[in-house]
């Protein structure tokens, strides 16, 4: 593959290489001036469906007044995708004839904004965000900022490519179908899917509003975390909004399971070198101590099949019915023809719809209970602009073969680009969990983000070395159990339900008596600290748990049971279950077994 020639750029365009110019004297002015000139040289028309002024974006950038590093993006460059309101820009979600003028920023933007980034114009989209192509525009499409001759990626085409040729520090796009991870793996990008409702929607033209999520990209995985970090927030004029929290990056220790497909139902559409660098992806994170588990992933290439059937189709023509109905002309053939699949469709066939996605979604509930993560190639293979114009339909289908069903089972996600292919082609693996833990697969992304040599984007730019960050987001805590409480049993989901995560097992400290309490309903143990040193430490799990859980969590534990503290084989003291001493009474001492499952175990 040939790549481009490296554009004249002044220094590298992530947050912190920026925040360390400005502290050294750069000005805000100047940043705004290199976007620019940037752009010039770029000479993409197709990545801009609306450029602001430089001289107002100069004005803006001037009225910020002295560095403030306690602005997380002061001075900041970013561009927004076209479906979400900029005050005083046009909205077009690629359609001339849906264009409005939004009088205020979607609340997204409002939180970006207040925190001193600076909004460069609004970037390009498939039409209505259908496609992951990036080409069903009516504005010109972008070109792929790597190698012109493949999709730019969709529908946030304008969004990531603006981020690879480094024009902004980051972008924000959507994502229903893999649109927010697409266009980053074709691009050699980050692209972070937040949890469903932890970013209002509100200012935006919705795709599939139930399942849809405004979205991230930038040049490294601490950029878009940064953002995510800014981005998220309870809004109640939001009716999806969910309260969940954005607690900082931590240093990954302990042993995650992640799934990855087997080799029976992988899928790689004959693409030889892309089957190759996603073994090599997950050779890093086996690398990094972490247990591997491929899966039967024939479940999840079913729900990925229903994001256009049925109800998510009818969903999508909700939206534009009126002009739908009205003027079918103002709309591209090939998104009138998805979308107008609603039309043959009725009530009672969404309700089907509904009831399948809870069928499989079952199937898949046992695999994911048993795992920390999901890793799966970002796209299966690469398509050419060429591929499109013959076909443009089945390209657009196989890319999201690992991003349809993410967002139908309300899961999080992290495109991470990892070293190059063989033959040139960026590589990139997607992390997925569960709703809530976005943090986690952020934190576990060092291990591909930092691999190799690789170069951001389509710069020049070396990839920056990951900083060390703590062993624990803020506002967690570390929670020791011992009982019915450890994964697997019966009241582990007290734990997960309230976004917890296993950090390691371990064992106390050689100081505590263990008993099988007496009592009705779900066994327990009690844990008992004496004076004297036993032959062994009780067999425990530490796992994080968000303060803001913890109190509910604390509520619900039965006497003789208590949170206290409780000391671990390495000397460290962490909260804990502890038992009051009356709980030996009637109780049977296990002292010996050394732990929970052991008793068990004996029937």
């Amino acid at each position: 593959m040939t790549l481009p020639q490296t554009l004249p750029q002044m220094h590298p365009m992530t947050i912190t290489d920026i925040h360390e110019a400005y502290a050294a004297g750069t000005t805000p002015e100047e940043i705004v001036a290199a976007v620019y000139a940037r752009i010039a040289d770029v000479a993409d028309p197709g990545i801009f469906i609306t450029l602001r002024d430089e001289a107002d974006v100069i004005a803006e950038a001037k009225a910020l007044g002295a560095f403030d590093p306690d602005k997380p993006l002061w001075g900041i460059p970013f561009a927004v995708k076209d479906n979400i309101d900029v005050a005083g820009l046009p909205t077009t979600a690629a359609c001339p004839k849906w264009e409005y003028l939004p009088d205020e920023d979607a609340f997204v933007v409002a939180r970006l904004r207040k925190a001193g980034a600076i909004v460069i114009g609004k970037t390009n989209l498939d039409q209505f965000a259908t496609g992951l192509v990036g080409v069903r525009t009516p504005y010109g499409a972008p070109k792929n900022a790597l190698d012109p001759a493949i999709v730019p990626g969709g529908s946030s085409g304008g969004s990531g490519v603006s981020v690879a040729h480094g024009i902004v520090s980051f972008a924000l796009g959507t994502d229903t179908a893999g649109s927010g991870r697409v266009p980053a793996a074709l691009n050699n990008i980050v692209g972070l899917k937040p949890s469903l409702g932890s970013w209002s929607a509100s200012g935006s033209v919705p795709a599939c509003r139930s399942i849809e999520t405004i979205s991230a990209f930038a040049l490294t995985v601490e950029d878009a975390y940064r953002v995510h970090q800014v981005a998220s927030g309870f809004d109640e004029k939001d009716a999806y909004a969910r309260s969940i929290e954005a607690p900082g990056l931590f240093a990954i220790k302990a042993p995650l399971r992640i799934g990855i497909p087997d080799s029976n139902s992988i899928k790689f559409f004959g693409d030889d070198m892309q089957a190759a660098s996603f073994a090599e992806g997950v050779a890093l994170l086996a690398a990094a101590g972490h247990v591997i588990e491929p899966l039967d992933f024939s479940p999840f290439y079913a729900i990925a099949e229903m994001l256009y059937e049925g109800a998510w189709v009818a969903e999508r023509n909700s939206v534009i019915d009126t002009l739908m109905a009205d003027d079918p002309e103002a709309i591209l053939p090939v998104t009138r023809k998805i979308v107008g699949k609603a039309n043959d469709l009725s009530a009672t066939d969404a309700f089907r719809g509904f009831y399948r996605l809870k069928e499989l979604s079952r199937k898949v509930e046992p695999l994911l209970a048993r795992l920390d993560v999901l890793a799966v190639p970002s796209i299966p293979t690469f398509y050419t602009v060429a591929d499109l114009e013959a076909d443009p339909v089945t390209p657009n289908s196989n890319l999201g073969t690992y991003t349809n069903f993410v967002n139908l089972l309300d899961m999080c996600g992290l495109a991470v680009p990892i070293p190059a292919r063989s033959d040139g082609r960026p590589g990139s693996i997607t992390l997925l969990a569960s709703s809530g833990k976005d943090a986690l697969i952020a934190s576990l992304s060092a291990c591909l983000e930092t691999a190799g040599e690789r170069r951001l984007g389509a710069t020049s730019w070396p990839r920056p070395q990951r900083k060390p960050v703590a062993d624990l987001p803020s506002g967690y805590v570390k929670l020791a159990v011992c009982g019915a409480h450890l994964e697997g049993l019966p009241l582990n989901w007290q734990l997960t339900d309230r976004n917890a995560y296993l950090i390691e097992a371990t064992t106390s400290a050689p100081c505590y008596r263990f008993y099988a309490l007496a009592g009705e309903g779900v066994k327990r143990p009690g844990m008992i600290r004496t004076a004297e040193k036993q032959a062994n430490g009780i067999a425990v799990e530490v796992w994080a748990m968000p303060l803001a859980g913890l109190g509910s969590f604390l509520a619900g534990i039965p006497a003789p049971l208590g949170l206290g503290k409780v000391e671990l084989a390495s000397g460290e003291e962490v909260c804990g279950f502890i038992c009051e001493a009356t709980g030996a009474e009637g109780a049977e001492d296990i002292t010996s077994l050394g732990s929970w499952r052991a008793y068990l175990k004996q029937g």
